[in-house]
Protein backbone atom coordinates (compact mmCIF):
# COMPACT_ATOMS: atom_id res chain seq x y z
CA UNK A 1 0.00 0.00 0.00
CA UNK A 2 1.13 3.20 -0.94
CA UNK A 3 1.24 6.38 0.39
CA UNK A 4 -0.94 9.77 -0.70
CA UNK A 5 2.14 11.43 -1.64
CA UNK A 6 3.66 8.51 -3.28
CA UNK A 7 0.75 7.73 -4.89
CA UNK A 8 0.42 11.44 -6.48
CA UNK A 9 4.61 11.00 -6.90
CA UNK A 10 4.07 7.60 -9.56
CA UNK A 11 0.68 9.16 -11.21
CA UNK A 12 1.26 12.89 -11.88
CA UNK A 13 2.55 13.08 -15.84
CA UNK A 14 1.89 16.73 -16.78
CA UNK A 15 4.72 19.76 -17.15
CA UNK A 16 6.55 20.23 -13.82
CA UNK A 17 5.71 16.85 -12.41
CA UNK A 18 8.45 14.70 -11.35
CA UNK A 19 6.68 11.46 -12.91
CA UNK A 20 6.63 13.61 -15.68
CA UNK A 21 10.32 14.65 -16.08
CA UNK A 22 11.07 10.58 -15.30
CA UNK A 23 8.74 8.97 -18.79
CA UNK A 24 10.25 12.13 -20.81
CA UNK A 25 13.16 10.54 -20.65
CA UNK A 26 12.77 7.87 -22.80
CA UNK A 27 11.39 7.28 -26.67
CA UNK A 28 7.58 6.45 -26.95
CA UNK A 29 5.59 5.18 -29.72
CA UNK A 30 3.30 7.93 -30.10
CA UNK A 31 1.45 7.18 -33.67
CA UNK A 32 1.85 5.09 -37.10
CA UNK A 33 3.38 6.34 -40.37
CA UNK A 34 0.59 4.63 -42.32
CA UNK A 35 -1.79 7.07 -40.37
CA UNK A 36 -0.53 9.99 -42.45
CA UNK A 37 -0.39 8.79 -46.09
CA UNK A 38 -4.17 10.63 -46.19
CA UNK A 39 -3.90 13.19 -43.99
CA UNK A 40 -0.56 14.49 -42.61
CA UNK A 41 -1.50 16.11 -39.69
CA UNK A 42 -2.79 15.08 -36.54
CA UNK A 43 -3.90 16.45 -33.28
CA UNK A 44 -1.83 14.50 -30.39
CA UNK A 45 -1.90 14.73 -26.27
CA UNK A 46 1.45 13.51 -24.52
CA UNK A 47 1.92 14.51 -20.93
CA UNK A 48 -0.75 17.15 -20.29
CA UNK A 49 0.58 19.29 -23.44
CA UNK A 50 -1.19 19.86 -26.75
CA UNK A 51 0.40 18.90 -29.62
CA UNK A 52 0.48 18.93 -33.42
CA UNK A 53 2.03 15.64 -35.08
CA UNK A 54 2.68 16.27 -38.73
CA UNK A 55 4.38 14.86 -42.28
CA UNK A 56 6.12 17.64 -44.16
CA UNK A 57 6.17 17.71 -48.14
CA UNK A 58 9.52 16.26 -47.70
CA UNK A 59 8.31 13.14 -45.63
CA UNK A 60 9.84 14.35 -42.16
CA UNK A 61 8.05 13.73 -39.17
CA UNK A 62 7.27 17.08 -36.33
CA UNK A 63 6.05 17.85 -33.34
CA UNK A 64 5.31 21.06 -31.88
CA UNK A 65 3.04 22.79 -29.66
CA UNK A 66 -0.81 23.08 -31.17
CA UNK A 67 -0.92 26.90 -30.56
CA UNK A 68 0.26 29.38 -33.04
CA UNK A 69 2.65 31.95 -31.34
CA UNK A 70 0.56 34.83 -32.94
CA UNK A 71 -2.75 34.63 -31.82
CA UNK A 72 -3.11 31.09 -30.55
CA UNK A 73 -5.10 29.99 -33.23
CA UNK A 74 -4.54 25.51 -33.42
CA UNK A 75 -1.87 24.20 -36.03
CA UNK A 76 -4.18 21.33 -36.59
CA UNK A 77 -6.08 23.20 -39.00
CA UNK A 78 -2.97 24.15 -40.79
CA UNK A 79 -1.44 22.77 -43.49
CA UNK A 80 2.08 21.31 -44.12
CA UNK A 81 4.94 22.97 -46.53
CA UNK A 82 8.43 21.33 -47.51
CA UNK A 83 10.70 21.82 -44.14
CA UNK A 84 6.95 22.59 -41.52
CA UNK A 85 3.75 23.56 -40.93
CA UNK A 86 1.90 26.53 -41.29
CA UNK A 87 -0.98 28.02 -39.92
CA UNK A 88 -4.33 28.68 -41.64
CA UNK A 89 -5.47 31.61 -39.57
CA UNK A 90 -2.28 34.24 -41.15
CA UNK A 91 0.18 31.94 -42.80
CA UNK A 92 3.04 31.83 -39.80
CA UNK A 93 5.35 28.99 -40.40
CA UNK A 94 7.23 27.14 -38.27
CA UNK A 95 10.22 24.51 -39.08
CA UNK A 96 10.80 21.03 -37.25
CA UNK A 97 12.35 22.56 -34.18
CA UNK A 98 8.79 24.77 -33.51
CA UNK A 99 10.78 28.17 -34.78
CA UNK A 100 8.56 30.76 -36.35
CA UNK A 101 10.69 31.25 -40.29
CA UNK A 102 8.24 32.90 -41.77
CA UNK A 103 5.46 35.54 -40.85
CA UNK A 104 3.90 36.73 -44.47
CA UNK A 105 2.87 39.80 -43.70
CA UNK A 106 5.39 41.46 -41.69
CA UNK A 107 7.56 40.01 -44.63
CA UNK A 108 5.25 42.16 -46.94
CA UNK A 109 5.22 45.58 -45.35
CA UNK A 110 8.39 45.85 -43.79
CA UNK A 111 10.72 43.15 -45.71
CA UNK A 112 13.94 44.52 -44.33
CA UNK A 113 12.86 45.12 -40.36
CA UNK A 114 14.75 42.29 -38.48
CA UNK A 115 12.42 40.85 -35.46
CA UNK A 116 13.23 38.28 -33.41
CA UNK A 117 11.37 35.35 -34.71
CA UNK A 118 8.83 33.58 -31.80
CA UNK A 119 8.90 30.15 -31.07
CA UNK A 120 7.09 27.25 -30.22
CA UNK A 121 7.41 23.86 -28.63
CA UNK A 122 9.56 21.90 -30.64
CA UNK A 123 10.02 17.76 -29.91
CA UNK A 124 12.17 15.34 -31.61
CA UNK A 125 10.83 12.67 -33.84
CA UNK A 126 11.85 9.11 -35.48
CA UNK A 127 10.67 6.48 -37.18
CA UNK A 128 11.38 2.80 -36.65
CA UNK A 129 9.02 -0.12 -37.05
CA UNK A 130 5.91 1.82 -38.73
CA UNK A 131 5.67 3.97 -35.55
CA UNK A 132 6.16 7.60 -35.05
CA UNK A 133 8.30 8.09 -31.83
CA UNK A 134 8.56 11.51 -29.68
CA UNK A 135 11.47 12.28 -27.16
CA UNK A 136 9.70 14.94 -24.76
CA UNK A 137 13.07 15.10 -22.35
CA UNK A 138 16.51 16.83 -22.03
CA UNK A 139 19.29 17.16 -24.46
CA UNK A 140 21.28 14.91 -25.28
CA UNK A 141 18.31 12.26 -26.17
CA UNK A 142 18.85 8.53 -25.49
CA UNK A 143 19.22 6.41 -28.47
CA UNK A 144 16.07 5.05 -29.76
CA UNK A 145 15.98 1.69 -28.79
CA UNK A 146 16.45 -0.97 -31.57
CA UNK A 147 14.87 -4.35 -30.25
CA UNK A 148 15.95 -7.14 -32.81
CA UNK A 149 12.16 -8.27 -32.90
CA UNK A 150 11.92 -4.81 -35.31
CA UNK A 151 14.25 -6.14 -37.75
CA UNK A 152 12.87 -10.25 -38.07
CA UNK A 153 12.09 -10.58 -41.92
CA UNK A 154 9.20 -12.11 -43.03
CA UNK A 155 6.54 -10.79 -40.77
CA UNK A 156 3.26 -9.53 -41.04
CA UNK A 157 3.14 -6.27 -38.54
CA UNK A 158 0.68 -4.37 -37.77
CA UNK A 159 0.12 -1.19 -35.43
CA UNK A 160 -2.80 -0.93 -33.18
CA UNK A 161 -3.83 2.42 -30.98
CA UNK A 162 -6.44 2.50 -28.16
CA UNK A 163 -6.78 5.58 -25.55
CA UNK A 164 -7.73 4.48 -22.23
CA UNK A 165 -9.30 6.58 -19.77
CA UNK A 166 -7.54 6.15 -16.93
CA UNK A 167 -3.89 6.68 -15.76
CA UNK A 168 -0.89 5.27 -17.32
CA UNK A 169 0.13 3.25 -14.31
CA UNK A 170 -2.62 1.15 -13.60
CA UNK A 171 -2.53 0.01 -17.17
CA UNK A 172 1.83 -1.10 -16.35
CA UNK A 173 0.78 -2.39 -13.27
CA UNK A 174 -0.49 -5.28 -14.86
CA UNK A 175 2.80 -5.94 -16.69
CA UNK A 176 3.84 -7.59 -13.74
CA UNK A 177 0.69 -8.89 -12.14
CA UNK A 178 1.06 -12.69 -13.92
CA UNK A 179 -1.84 -14.08 -12.37
CA UNK A 180 -4.17 -12.28 -13.59
CA UNK A 181 -3.64 -13.97 -16.60
CA UNK A 182 -5.90 -17.24 -15.24
CA UNK A 183 -8.47 -15.30 -13.62
CA UNK A 184 -8.77 -12.76 -16.00
CA UNK A 185 -8.34 -14.50 -19.81
CA UNK A 186 -9.12 -17.55 -18.90
CA UNK A 187 -11.49 -18.10 -15.89
CA UNK A 188 -13.47 -15.16 -16.78
CA UNK A 189 -14.24 -15.79 -19.95
CA UNK A 190 -14.93 -19.29 -19.26
CA UNK A 191 -17.27 -18.21 -16.71
CA UNK A 192 -19.22 -15.43 -18.07
CA UNK A 193 -19.62 -17.84 -21.23
CA UNK A 194 -21.40 -20.33 -18.68
CA UNK A 195 -19.05 -22.83 -18.63
CA UNK A 196 -18.89 -24.20 -15.38
CA UNK A 197 -16.14 -26.07 -16.11
CA UNK A 198 -12.84 -26.33 -13.85
CA UNK A 199 -10.78 -23.29 -13.38
CA UNK A 200 -7.46 -22.90 -15.48
CA UNK A 201 -4.26 -24.37 -13.65
CA UNK A 202 -2.98 -22.18 -11.33
CA UNK A 203 0.11 -20.14 -11.05
CA UNK A 204 2.35 -21.85 -7.99
CA UNK A 205 4.88 -19.66 -8.29
CA UNK A 206 6.19 -16.32 -9.57
CA UNK A 207 9.12 -14.13 -9.67
CA UNK A 208 10.10 -10.65 -11.17
CA UNK A 209 13.73 -9.52 -11.47
CA UNK A 210 15.97 -7.15 -12.48
CA UNK A 211 17.48 -7.30 -15.92
CA UNK A 212 19.93 -4.41 -18.17
CA UNK A 213 16.55 -3.01 -19.89
CA UNK A 214 14.14 -3.24 -16.62
CA UNK A 215 12.31 -6.21 -15.33
CA UNK A 216 11.58 -10.21 -16.26
CA UNK A 217 8.51 -11.67 -15.20
CA UNK A 218 8.82 -15.46 -14.34
CA UNK A 219 6.19 -18.12 -13.32
CA UNK A 220 4.91 -21.53 -13.67
CA UNK A 221 1.46 -23.37 -13.42
CA UNK A 222 -0.01 -26.60 -12.52
CA UNK A 223 1.02 -29.11 -14.69
CA UNK A 224 4.33 -27.62 -15.23
CA UNK A 225 7.78 -26.71 -13.24
CA UNK A 226 10.53 -23.86 -13.43
CA UNK A 227 11.63 -25.80 -17.05
CA UNK A 228 8.59 -23.94 -18.68
CA UNK A 229 9.81 -20.75 -20.89
CA UNK A 230 7.67 -18.88 -18.85
CA UNK A 231 9.50 -19.69 -15.77
CA UNK A 232 12.91 -19.97 -17.51
CA UNK A 233 12.94 -17.44 -20.20
CA UNK A 234 10.11 -15.39 -18.57
CA UNK A 235 8.87 -11.92 -20.13
CA UNK A 236 10.17 -8.71 -20.64
CA UNK A 237 8.56 -5.93 -18.60
CA UNK A 238 10.36 -2.67 -20.87
CA UNK A 239 11.46 0.01 -18.74
CA UNK A 240 9.30 1.84 -17.92
CA UNK A 241 6.09 1.66 -19.26
CA UNK A 242 7.01 -1.43 -22.32
CA UNK A 243 6.34 -5.04 -22.70
CA UNK A 244 7.37 -7.58 -24.84
CA UNK A 245 5.86 -10.91 -25.60
CA UNK A 246 8.00 -11.97 -28.86
CA UNK A 247 5.09 -11.99 -31.07
CA UNK A 248 3.99 -8.33 -29.68
CA UNK A 249 5.18 -5.73 -27.92
CA UNK A 250 2.76 -3.24 -25.57
CA UNK A 251 3.19 0.49 -24.11
CA UNK A 252 1.46 2.50 -22.05
CA UNK A 253 1.79 6.11 -23.30
CA UNK A 254 0.61 8.88 -20.57
CA UNK A 255 -1.57 11.55 -22.13
CA UNK A 256 -2.33 13.29 -19.33
CA UNK A 257 -3.09 11.99 -15.85
CA UNK A 258 -6.07 10.20 -16.15
CA UNK A 259 -5.97 9.15 -20.05
CA UNK A 260 -3.38 6.90 -21.60
CA UNK A 261 -2.56 5.75 -25.20
CA UNK A 262 -1.90 2.07 -25.16
CA UNK A 263 0.07 0.90 -28.42
CA UNK A 264 0.18 -2.56 -29.58
CA UNK A 265 2.76 -3.52 -32.43
CA UNK A 266 2.47 -7.18 -33.46
CA UNK A 267 4.00 -9.12 -36.18
CA UNK A 268 3.59 -12.86 -37.01
CA UNK A 269 6.34 -14.52 -39.27
CA UNK A 270 4.15 -15.86 -42.50
CA UNK A 271 4.38 -19.51 -43.28
CA UNK A 272 7.81 -20.67 -44.18
CA UNK A 273 6.53 -21.85 -47.42
CA UNK A 274 4.94 -18.24 -48.31
CA UNK A 275 8.46 -16.72 -47.81
CA UNK A 276 9.78 -14.55 -48.98
CA UNK A 277 7.55 -11.62 -47.94
CA UNK A 278 8.29 -8.25 -47.46
CA UNK A 279 5.54 -6.11 -46.09
CA UNK A 280 4.98 -2.65 -48.33
CA UNK A 281 3.15 -0.49 -45.05
CA UNK A 282 2.35 -1.18 -41.80
CA UNK A 283 -0.77 -0.84 -41.23
CA UNK A 284 -2.14 1.12 -38.31
CA UNK A 285 -5.64 0.63 -36.83
CA UNK A 286 -7.48 2.07 -33.58
CA UNK A 287 -9.40 -0.30 -31.94
CA UNK A 288 -12.47 0.12 -30.21
CA UNK A 289 -12.87 -0.82 -26.74
CA UNK A 290 -17.07 -0.26 -26.22
CA UNK A 291 -19.14 -2.05 -28.34
CA UNK A 292 -22.49 -0.08 -30.61
CA UNK A 293 -24.13 0.00 -27.52
CA UNK A 294 -21.84 1.60 -25.31
CA UNK A 295 -20.86 -1.65 -23.03
CA UNK A 296 -17.12 -2.47 -22.72
CA UNK A 297 -15.72 -5.02 -24.84
CA UNK A 298 -14.05 -8.07 -22.76
CA UNK A 299 -14.15 -10.83 -25.94
CA UNK A 300 -10.55 -9.91 -26.57
CA UNK A 301 -7.43 -10.28 -24.26
CA UNK A 302 -6.73 -6.26 -24.50
CA UNK A 303 -9.59 -5.43 -23.92
CA UNK A 304 -9.99 -7.68 -21.13
CA UNK A 305 -6.75 -6.01 -19.64
CA UNK A 306 -8.28 -2.33 -20.63
CA UNK A 307 -11.86 -3.05 -18.44
CA UNK A 308 -9.76 -3.97 -15.43
CA UNK A 309 -7.45 -0.77 -15.47
CA UNK A 310 -10.78 1.35 -16.06
CA UNK A 311 -12.78 0.07 -13.24
CA UNK A 312 -9.85 1.08 -10.92
CA UNK A 313 -10.94 4.63 -11.76
CA UNK A 314 -9.32 7.31 -13.63
CA UNK A 315 -6.45 7.35 -11.17
CA UNK A 316 -6.59 4.36 -9.11
CA UNK A 317 -6.19 4.61 -5.17
CA UNK A 318 -3.50 2.39 -3.83
CA UNK A 319 -3.44 4.33 -0.17
CA UNK A 320 -6.40 1.74 0.50
CA UNK A 321 -5.40 -2.02 -0.83
CA UNK A 322 -4.79 -4.61 0.15
CA UNK A 323 -1.87 -6.50 -1.15
CA UNK A 324 -0.92 -10.11 -1.11
CA UNK A 325 1.56 -12.47 -2.42
CA UNK A 326 0.98 -12.12 -6.22
CA UNK A 327 1.70 -8.36 -5.95
CA UNK A 328 5.43 -8.97 -5.55
CA UNK A 329 6.27 -8.05 -9.22
CA UNK A 330 3.90 -4.74 -8.39
CA UNK A 331 5.74 -3.88 -5.37
CA UNK A 332 8.66 -4.02 -7.55
CA UNK A 333 7.44 -1.98 -9.85
CA UNK A 334 6.59 0.88 -7.86
CA UNK A 335 9.73 0.80 -5.92
CA UNK A 336 12.00 0.89 -9.05
CA UNK A 337 9.96 4.03 -10.14
CA UNK A 338 10.63 5.65 -6.79
CA UNK A 339 13.81 4.80 -6.86
CA UNK A 340 14.30 6.29 -10.44
CA UNK A 341 12.52 9.88 -9.76
CA UNK A 342 15.36 9.86 -6.79
CA UNK A 343 18.10 9.53 -9.31
CA UNK A 344 16.56 11.91 -11.51
CA UNK A 345 16.36 14.39 -8.95
CA UNK A 346 19.84 13.55 -8.48
CA UNK A 347 20.51 14.40 -11.94
CA UNK A 348 21.72 11.02 -12.86
CA UNK A 349 19.79 8.80 -15.74
CA UNK A 350 17.46 6.76 -15.10
CA UNK A 351 17.45 2.92 -15.25
CA UNK A 352 17.16 1.33 -18.68
CA UNK A 353 18.58 4.16 -21.13
CA UNK A 354 20.73 3.38 -23.86
CA UNK A 355 23.84 5.84 -24.59
CA UNK A 356 26.04 4.28 -26.94
CA UNK A 357 24.91 3.81 -30.37
CA UNK A 358 27.24 0.58 -30.86
CA UNK A 359 25.43 -1.30 -28.24
CA UNK A 360 22.37 -0.38 -29.64
CA UNK A 361 22.10 -3.01 -32.45
CA UNK A 362 19.36 -5.48 -32.58
CA UNK A 363 18.87 -6.00 -29.08
CA UNK A 364 17.72 -9.45 -28.25
CA UNK A 365 15.57 -9.83 -25.57
CA UNK A 366 13.80 -12.32 -22.99
CA UNK A 367 11.59 -14.04 -25.85
CA UNK A 368 9.66 -17.29 -24.87
CA UNK A 369 9.97 -19.45 -28.64
CA UNK A 370 12.05 -17.11 -29.97
CA UNK A 371 13.70 -19.51 -32.58
CA UNK A 372 9.96 -20.01 -34.18
CA UNK A 373 8.85 -16.63 -33.96
CA UNK A 374 11.92 -15.25 -35.48
CA UNK A 375 12.32 -17.91 -38.24
CA UNK A 376 8.94 -18.92 -39.11
CA UNK A 377 7.42 -22.54 -39.13
CA UNK A 378 6.08 -24.58 -41.76
CA UNK A 379 2.04 -23.86 -41.70
CA UNK A 380 0.63 -27.21 -40.60
CA UNK A 381 3.26 -26.98 -37.62
CA UNK A 382 2.27 -23.22 -37.37
CA UNK A 383 -1.06 -24.28 -36.95
CA UNK A 384 -0.06 -26.60 -33.76
CA UNK A 385 1.88 -24.13 -31.99
CA UNK A 386 1.07 -22.46 -28.73
CA UNK A 387 1.79 -18.86 -29.55
CA UNK A 388 1.33 -18.76 -33.29
CA UNK A 389 -1.54 -21.23 -33.86
CA UNK A 390 -3.70 -19.02 -31.87
CA UNK A 391 -2.93 -15.36 -34.30
CA UNK A 392 -3.56 -17.74 -37.44
CA UNK A 393 -7.42 -18.15 -35.80
CA UNK A 394 -8.16 -14.17 -35.43
CA UNK A 395 -6.15 -11.13 -34.41
CA UNK A 396 -7.11 -12.15 -30.22
CA UNK A 397 -5.01 -9.14 -28.85
CA UNK A 398 -7.89 -6.28 -29.77
CA UNK A 399 -10.82 -6.78 -30.88
CA UNK A 400 -12.33 -4.72 -34.01
CA UNK A 401 -9.39 -5.24 -36.85
CA UNK A 402 -10.46 -3.91 -39.97
CA UNK A 403 -11.54 -6.20 -42.57
CA UNK A 404 -9.18 -4.79 -45.12
CA UNK A 405 -6.12 -5.78 -42.65
CA UNK A 406 -8.05 -8.92 -41.96
CA UNK A 407 -8.51 -10.00 -45.59
CA UNK A 408 -4.62 -9.04 -46.16
CA UNK A 409 -3.29 -10.96 -43.15
CA UNK A 410 -5.13 -14.36 -45.21
CA UNK A 411 -3.72 -13.61 -48.29
CA UNK A 412 -0.41 -13.75 -46.78
CA UNK A 413 -0.52 -16.30 -44.64
CA UNK A 414 -2.57 -18.22 -47.04
CA UNK A 415 -5.16 -18.96 -44.63
CA UNK A 416 -9.26 -18.66 -44.28
CA UNK A 417 -9.12 -17.70 -40.55
CA UNK A 418 -13.03 -18.94 -40.25
CA UNK A 419 -11.89 -22.40 -41.03
CA UNK A 420 -9.34 -22.86 -38.90
CA UNK A 421 -10.48 -25.45 -35.64
CA UNK A 422 -7.96 -23.64 -33.16
CA UNK A 423 -8.33 -22.42 -29.61
CA UNK A 424 -8.87 -18.46 -29.40
CA UNK A 425 -6.41 -18.28 -26.95
CA UNK A 426 -3.39 -20.01 -25.29
CA UNK A 427 -2.97 -19.01 -21.71
CA UNK A 428 0.02 -16.52 -21.85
Amino acid sequence: MLTEEQNRLLTEVGPGKPMGDLLRRYWHPVAGVSEFDKKPIKAIRLFGENLVLFRSLDGRFGLVGSRCAHRGSNLAFGFVEEDGIRCGYHGWRYNLRGECTSRPFEETVAPDRKLKAPKIDGYPVRVKAGMVWAYMGPQPAPELPDWETFSWPNCFVQVVMAEIPCNWLQCQENTVDPVHFEWMHNNGPQRRAGDTGPLSPKTLDLAIEDFEYGLVSRRYREGTDKTTPLWSVGRAVLWPNGWYFGHHFEWKVPIDDTHTLFVTWAALHVPTECEPYVQATIPTWTAPIKDERGDWIVSHVGNQDIVAWISQGPIADRTHESLGASDRGVVALRNRLLEDLKTVADGKDPRGLIRDPAKNVRIELPCVARVELMNGLLKAEMLKHPVMGPFLREFYSMAGQPAAIKEEFERVMAVKQSTLDLPTFVPR
